[in-house]
């Protein structure tokens, strides 16, 4: 017994003296941090150029997080997949809150607030769904998934469906299941590295990929979830005060109050009552007007694509002739050709194009440029017309069926329930999401405070200035990607109004320091903290992948053979192949990087939470009723998503796709019909089975 009793004295001062050493680390790199940005703004002040502030605050710190990652370097299979099952809950909440404050949380939460209100659209559903959702999702996995999966010590989700359900094909529809929701996250991620990269150091958005994925690799390739888990936590202390330094600042500035969460709430009433002068501005209706017009002449142009496309390249070529038959002006001239040069190649590009730019005319032509009240719960009325109501109830259901798809997604994705398997209990799993939970609420609360402070912020000190005298980061920020921010005197007035400018929901939060008038470092932090957003996601989701591929996959007949260091390293191999072809992906800008971040909790929750949770609860779930039940989910999520998709519809005949939207769901909610019909083929399939397996 004294024998038992000293090893568990000597184990209980060993993890102590490890978590006091671990404090004392991660104190120190925050005072550097601190330090660091001390000595930027300095050094701003002293005179240095912003041409070099944004490389520096791209550059240092993937160094340090690389640095990190070199130092977590391992072999060992145990360290590799989960980290030697020894990270303290409060730093695994600090890194799985990083891994999971992903590009979509930092950089486009705030923009779909600031572009869609609290409530949402009925084409554009989220708002505050995403909030609620993404919290929310944190109370199941404490309650239904975490606690349940580290007591089965394993080291990936597929683990858990083969050890569950018995066979191989359990884990192999999970693994691949695994590497479609989980890659189309990652490519969201790498957009919006690239997208960062490129605004700090000006280069071409492709090369800021690709600068951005030497840090993802640099961060995952050597260390495995062991490198991975302390990069996080540095990239969470970037994020915070990323977040939190330019949002204080705005509150401070508007309010007198730092504390932007509880400080807000008398800013909306605000942003009503401006909202109320846009409605009956004579300004904004002529704006308004003159999209119409545009819309209408496009309509036209549709009638008969060929013979308008033949009839603007005739218009144009004589136009061009004829400046400089009167040597007009060589800007001009250089416009107008560069207007010819851009014409579609053919009239099935030209219908395209002329139908997105007809769409986008017709939103604008709507009051305050087609964004709803910022404040309303749902457009409509549920006591008004047959149309109000309508509209009141596929806005609400919009709602709802995302923040159910996002709670559900977020019990079910790989990448983020492999985190607690490295904490070193039970206990100790349930105590880690209650800090990630807290990590992430710091944040979160503050999202809907920036959001309103941007929107009073615009309607004050930008609608209205003249256009020769624009901040320059207008300019800066439309080279990047005209989709993020664009300006047009559309009345000829000179004057900017709320209509004529288009804000991106990737660009809201990486200009708040610019449009708070902040000092040019505060653009370089948040623009770090972005990346720190996206590397910290893609260093996880790239981890899940080459796992699924390697371990989940092609060594799983043949483990026997393979040595746990020998996959290993053929896992750090594939690593870097996912990345590169992820990396492509994200140069041929699919999608804004939320809605694809949307989908893929679509994705996880249709394939994985029906049969996890009643598998975890239920002895009779059978491997029959798991496998039938997680291809139905995701079949039906994948066929709804790609049956609106419009390369999809280009290709595929609209005999074979879905015929309109079902119920008035988006796309971005199918996992509300993968999880419902998941639910009931586990539990059809289980029961008609169940005989047979007794049998056995």
């Amino acid at each position: 017994m004294s024998i038992l009793t000293g090893a568990s004295n000597a184990s209980s001062s060993r993890a102590r003296a490890y978590l006091w050493r671990v404090h004392r680390l991660v104190g120190l790199y925050c005072l550097c941090v601190i330090a660091f940005l001390l000595l930027m703004y300095w050094a701003e002040r002293q005179g240095l150029s912003r041409h070099w502030i944004g490389p520096i605050f791209l550059f240092i710190p993937v160094m340090v997080y690389a640095a990190i990652g070199v130092w977590g370097r391992t072999s060992d299979a145990d360290e590799y997949y989960v980290a030697g099952r020894r990270i303290p809950p409060m730093y695994n909440g600090m890194a799985a809150a990083a891994d999971w404050m992903s590009a979509a949380s930092f950089i486009s939460l705030s923009g779909a607030l600031y572009l869609q209100g609290f409530g949402g659209s009925s084409g554009q559903p989220g708002g505050l769904a995403y909030l609620l959702g993404w919290t929310g999702g944190f109370c199941l996995v404490a309650m239904l998934v975490a606690p349940h999966l580290r007591a089965m010590n394993l080291y990936t989700l597929p683990d858990f469906f083969q050890q569950r359900f018995g066979g191989h094909w359990p884990r192999i529809i999970a693994a691949l299941a695994s590497i479609v929701c989980s890659f189309t996250y990652v490519v969201a991620q790498i957009y919006g590295v690239g997208l960062i990269a490129s605004r700090l150091t000006g280069v071409q958005f492709e090369i800021g990929i690709m600068l951005g994925l030497g840090g993802v690799l640099l961060c995952s390739f050597l260390g495995g979830m062991r490198a991975v888990t302390w990069t996080q936590v540095a990239q969470y202390v970037v994020i915070l005060l990323a977040f939190l330094i330019p949002v204080s600042w705005l509150a401070y500035k508007q309010l007198g109050n730092p504390v932007a969460a509880v400080a807000y709430a008398g800013q909306l009433q605000k942003i009503a009552e401006l909202e109320e002068r846009l409605l009956v501005s004579p300004e904004e209706l002529a704006v308004q007007q003159a999209y119409s017009d545009r819309a209408d002449m496009l309509e036209a142009k549709l009638q008969d694509v060929p013979l308008a496309l033949e009839r603007e390249r005739l218009v144009l070529h004589e136009r061009i002739r004829y400046l400089r038959s009167v040597n007009s002006d060589v800007g001009q001239i250089v416009a107008t050709s560069r207007e010819y040069a851009n014409l579609p190649r053919n009239a099935q590009t030209a219908e395209q194009q002329w139908r997105q730019q007809l769409q986008e005319y017709r939103e604008r032509a709507q009051p305050l440029s087609g964004l709803p009240r910022h404040s309303q719960p749902f457009g409509g009325n549920p006591d008004g017309t047959e149309q109000e109501q309508k509209q009141f109830n596929d806005e609400r259901n919009n709602f709802l069926a995302l923040m159910f798809c996002l709670m559900l997604g977020t019990a079910g994705l790989p990448h983020l329930l492999t985190r607690y398997y490295t904490v070193p209990s039970v206990s100790g799993a349930r105590t880690s999401v209650a800090w990630t939970l807290f990590f992430i609420g710091v944040l979160y609360l503050s999202a809907p405070a920036l959001a309103a402070l941007i929107k009073l912020e615009v309607m004050n000190n930008l609608v209205g200035v003249r256009f020769d005298e624009l901040p320059s980061w207008i300019a800066q920020w439309a080279r990047v990607d005209a989709s993020l921010l664009s300006v047009e005197d559309v009345n000829h007035d000179g004057i900017l109004q709320f209509g004529e400018l288009r804000l991106g929901a990737d660009l809201i939060m990486l200009a708040t320091p610019e449009i708070g008038g902040l000092p040019y470092v505060i653009a370089g932090l948040v623009a770090a903290g972005g990346l720190a957003a996206a590397l910290s996601t893609a260093d996880g989701l790239l981890l899940t992948i080459s796992n699924a591929l390697v371990r989940d996959l092609n060594f799983q007949k043949r483990s026997g053979r393979t040595s746990p260091e020998q996959r290993v390293i053929l896992s750090k191999f594939v690593l870097m192949a996912v990345a590169l072809l992820a990396a492509w992906v994200a140069g041929q800008r699919p999608s804004d990087i939320l809605p694809m971040v949307a989908a893929s909790f679509s994705l996880a929750a249709s394939a994985f939470v029906p049969a996890m949770v009643l598998g975890i609860f239920w002895r009779g779930v059978t491997r029959c009723g798991a496998v039938f039940g997680m291809l139905a989910g995701l079949g039906i999520t994948l066929y709804y998503m790609l049956s609106h998709a419009k390369l999809v519809q280009q290709w595929v005949p609209s005999m074979l796709l879905a015929d309109g939207l079902w119920w008035g769901l988006q796309p971005i909610s199918a996992g509300v019909f993968g999880v419902f019909l998941g639910v009931i083929v586990t539990v059809s399939v289980s029961m008609l089975t169940a005989h047979s397996y007794q049998k056995k």
